[in-house]
C-alpha cells in the first residue's frame, strides 16, 4: 500500500492543526520535512514517542511543530503513522501538508485511515462504522450509543449468533456426511431450541434501531395549530433565536420555516408551519396546504392550542387531522389566565404539556413527553442496536433466513432445505462484521467519512 497524508483537523483556522502520514514510509517521509530540536534523527524515534522541531520544506523553515511516532502495528491504522502537530492556520497547516506530498506521501481518501485500520484487523467494520458515529454525534446519548458500537458490542452479538449456526452447520453436515459413523441425529427441537435463541438476540439488534436513528438524525417535526396560537414564538424559543416572525396579525407564516435544534439529548428538525384555518385567501391557503402535507410526512406533530382561548371549528377540525399521528398537544399561554376546554384535549390526546413558549416555561416537560413517544430511556441508550441501514439490513435478512428455517422445521421440511437457510442467515452475519463482503461495499462504507479520518 502506499503511504497516505492529510489533515486530521477540521480546515478552519485553530490553536493547533494536525496532519497524519500513515503507511511503509511514514516516518522516512516525516524525517525528511522535519528536524527535532536536540539532534536527535526521527529514524530513531521508538513509538509513542514525541520530539519537539521545525517542520521545513527543502531547508525553509515553515513551523514549529510537535511529531508523534507510532510504530507498526501499534497505531491506529496498523502502519507506520507519523502525527505533525503544527499552529492552526489553514496556510500554514495546507503548505507543510503539500511539502509531505511532494516527498512521496499520497493524498488519503475520505475514510482511508479508519478503511486500513479495519483491513489491518485492529477492529471488525460495525467497529469501524461507529468512528463516525462518534464524530457526528451530537448529544450525550448519542455518544454512549456510538461508544458501545466501538466497544464491539455489536459485533459481540453477531458473533455469539454465529458460532450457534456455525455449529448447527457443523452438526448437520457431519450427520449428513458420515451416515455410516455413530454420529447421533440432529433432533428438531434442538434445532428449534438453538434456533429461537439466535432469532431473539438479532432481534435485540433491530428493536431499538429507531430509536437509534433518531438519535443520530433527529426527529422530522412539524408544529401546527391555528393563526396566533403561537406556534413561531414557540419554535423561536426552540430554536434559541429569532426564526420566526411573530406578530399578532393572523398569517404572518405563510411558508415552512426549518430549523434544527436539541431539546436535551434530543434533535429536532423542526418545521415552524403555516396556522391552518378555514380561509379564502389564495395564498394563504396554499401555505395551509404546504402545512398539512409537512405535518404528513413528519414524524412527530406538535399541534398548538391557544390557553387563553376557547377551543373553536378551526381547533377541533385540527384534532380530527393529527389523531393518528405521533403527536403531542401543547397548551400555550400558560402565563395568562386558561379558559380552554382542556379536559377536551386530554380526552383526546395521550401526551398533554401546558407551556408558555413566550416565557420559555414547560420546555423540560415537552422533552419529557417526545422521550416517552419514542420510548427513548437509559434502556434503549445503553442497548445493543444496529447503527444504520447497512448493518440493519443484513441483521433482518439473517432474521428472515433463521425465521424460514424455523417454519421449515415445525413443517417437516427436509434437513438439507434448513442447512440451506442456515447458511445463508451466517453469510449475512459474516456481512454484517465485514468477514465477508465485497470491495465495493467497503469502499461506500468509508467514502461517507471525512477526509483525515
Amino acid at each position: 500500500m502506499s503511504t497516505i497524508a492529510a489533515i486530521s483537523t477540521p480546515d478552519s483556522p485553530g490553536g493547533i492543526a494536525v496532519i497524519r502520514i500513515s503507511g511503509e514510509e511514514a516516518v522516512s517521509i516525516a524525517e525528511k520535512i522535519f528536524t527535532p530540536y536536540g539532534g536527535k534523527k526521527v529514524a530513531e524515534m521508538e513509538g509513542y514517542t514525541c520530539a519537539y522541531g521545525i517542520a521545513h520544506d527543502s531547508g525553509e523553515r515553515i513551523d514549529d511543530c510537535i511529531l508523534t511516532i507510532f510504530r507498526a502495528p501499534h497505531s491506529y491504522t496498523g502502519e507506520n503513522t507519523a502525527e505533525l502537530s503544527c499552529h492552526g492556520g489553514i496556510y500554514v497547516t495546507r503548505k507543510i501538508l503539500r511539502t509531505i506530498l511532494r516527498n512521496g506521501a499520497e493524498p488519503a481518501q475520505p475514510g482511508e485511515f479508519t478503511k486500513r485500520a479495519y483491513l489491518n484487523g485492529k477492529f471488525d467494520l460495525t467497529q469501524a462504522e461507529a468512528v463516525m458515529e462518534i464524530i457526528s454525534a451530537k448529544g450525550e446519548r448519542e455518544l454512549k450509543m456510538a461508544e458501545n458500537l466501538r466497544e464491539g458490542a455489536a459485533f459481540r452479538r453477531a458473533k455469539e449468533c454465529s458460532d450457534i449456526l456455525v455449529r448447527i452447520l457443523g452438526d448437520l453436515a457431519a450427520w449428513a456426511d458420515y451416515p455410516e459413523e455413530d454420529i447421533p441425529a440432529v433432533e428438531p427441537e434442538n434445532l428449534l431450541r438453538d434456533l429461537t435463541d439466535v432469532r431473539e438476540k438479532l432481534y435485540s439488534l433491530v428493536e431499538n434501531y429507531d430509536c437509534g436513528r433518531i438519535l443520530r438524525e433527529g426527529i422530522p417535526t412539524a408544529i401546527v395549530g391555528r393563526p396566533n396560537v403561537g406556534k413561531s414564538t414557540l419554535f423561536n424559543c426552540l430554536s434559541g433565536c429569532e426564526r420566526s416572525i411573530v406578530t399578532n396579525i393572523a398569517g404572518t407564516t405563510r411558508d415552512v420555516i426549518e430549523e434544527t435544534v436539541s431539546l436535551g439529548d434530543i434533535v429536532l428538525r423542526l418545521s415552524d408551519t403555516a396556522g391552518i384555518h378555514q380561509t379564502d385567501d389564495v395564498i394563504e391557503g396554499m401555505g395551509i396546504e404546504i402545512a398539512e402535507k409537512t405535518a404528513q410526512s413528519a414524524e412527530l406533530v406538535i399541534t398548538v392550542f391557544d390557553g387563553s382561548c376557547p377551543l373553536n371549528e378551526d381547533d377541533y377540525a385540527l384534532i380530527d387531522k393529527v389523531k393518528d399521528m405521533k403527536c403531542v398537544a401543547v397548551i400555550n399561554k400558560s402565563d395568562e389566565q386558561s379558559v380552554i376546554e382542556d379536559d377536551v384535549l386530554k380526552d383526546k390526546f395521550i401526551h398533554l404539556v401546558y407551556l408558555s413558549a413566550k416565557e420559555n416555561t414547560g420546555i423540560e416537560k415537552l422533552r419529557s413527553e417526545i422521550e416517552n413517544i419514542f420510548s427513548i430511556n437509559e434502556s434503549t441508550i445503553n442497548s445493543v442496536c444496529a447503527a444504520n441501514e447497512r448493518q440493519k439490513r443484513c441483521i433482518d435478512s439473517a432474521l428472515m433466513c433463521v425465521d424460514n428455517s424455523i417454519e421449515a422445521i415445525t413443517s417437516g421440511e427436509m434437513l438439507d432445505a434448513v442447512n440451506i437457510l442456515i447458511d445463508e442467515a451466517e453469510q449475512h452475519l459474516l456481512e454484517l462484521t465485514g468477514e465477508r463482503i465485497t470491495n465495493a461495499v467497503v469502499d461506500n462504507v468509508f467514502s461517507r467519512f471525512c477526509v483525515g479520518k
